[in-house]
């Protein structure tokens, strides 16, 4: 997690960083479309939303609305909160299901008590963690939004938040501040020592104390960390594979394919041959 001077937060401040063109750019990268579904999915699922039931959702950061599409077609509602308006008119082209708001949320969300089922961030949080203007205190402006956030939930709700965090002095910044607004809750990672795989999803629990789910790729034990946060999982089925992706190895198929099954979906029983390649034919 070391720092990088290519980060998107140390380049400019959000809504000037994310221009006209740097907004069309982000919106046509199929790569990025790929990725942001990819860890949307993986939100949902840590938010443990009841199955079949759909829900009315805060997405914050939710930039052109590529999050919001994975809402969508899981049935929920939404309301999507950014502070880019370049960003806010890609999503309007786009013609998103979700309602959308510019706002900055370091000045916290404007929403009354008990609105939203649940709360989705992806890639957003960090950048709170700059000092943009010489009025700009980053503990104060995580408390304020965590703060207005946690009134916002209904009792038992879930937020989470898919971080890129440059050091753990960050991580430790972001849950503090977000267990002094009364939040309950961890960081969960999943695949923690693989190097390319390796994704960090704070899981908040508003009015009580939930059990934190498993990181993917890891195994059953917990270990306390100050601060209350909590790391899921800590040895790695993939240590073999430094340097190589997990995704479309059997591991990563298996716990796929057990995910969907939670979520009631049919899928194919596992054999010895599941996440095998198959040999090309001449």
């Amino acid at each position: 997690m070391a720092s990088s001077c290519r980060r998107p937060e140390h380049t400019a401040p959000p809504d000037v960083f994310y221009n006209e063109e740097e907004a069309k750019k982000y919106s046509q990268n199929s790569r990025m479309i790929e990725i942001q579904t990819q860890m949307s999915e993986r939100a949902v699922e840590l938010l443990n939303l009841p199955e079949g039931q759909p829900c009315f959702l805060l997405d914050v950061g939710c930039g052109s609305g590529l999050s919001g599409d994975y809402l969508s077609e899981e049935g929920h509602y939404w309301v999507g909160v950014d502070i880019s308006n370049a960003m806010l008119d890609v999503a309007l082209d786009r013609e998103v299901e979700g309602d959308l708001l510019l706002g900055d949320m370091g000045q916290g969300m404007p929403f009354r008590s008990g609105t939203f089922d649940g709360c989705i961030s992806i890639s957003a949080l960090q950048w709170l963690c700059n000092a943009d203007k010489k009025s700009h205190s980053p503990p104060k402006r995580l408390f304020t939004f965590f703060s207005t956030l946690y009134s916002s939930l209904t009792r038992g709700a879930r937020a989470v938040f898919q971080l890129y965090p440059e050091n753990s002095e960050q991580l430790e910044l972001i849950t503090s501040q977000a267990m002094k607004a009364g939040f309950s809750g961890g960081m969960v990672v999943d695949y923690p020592n693989s190097s390319k795989a390796k994704k960090f999803f704070l899981c908040l629990f508003a009015g009580v104390t939930g059990v934190l789910p498993k990181g993917l790729g890891s195994e059953t034990s917990d270990r306390a960390v100050p601060n209350q946060v909590q790391y899921s999982g800590q040895r790695c089925r993939f240590k073999n594979m430094k340097g190589k992706s997990v995704k479309k190895g059997r591991d990563w198929i298996i716990e796929k394919k057990e995910r969907r099954r939670r979520q009631g979906r049919d899928v194919r029983a596992d054999t010895k041959y599941t996440g095998r390649q198959r040999r090309p034919h001449f």
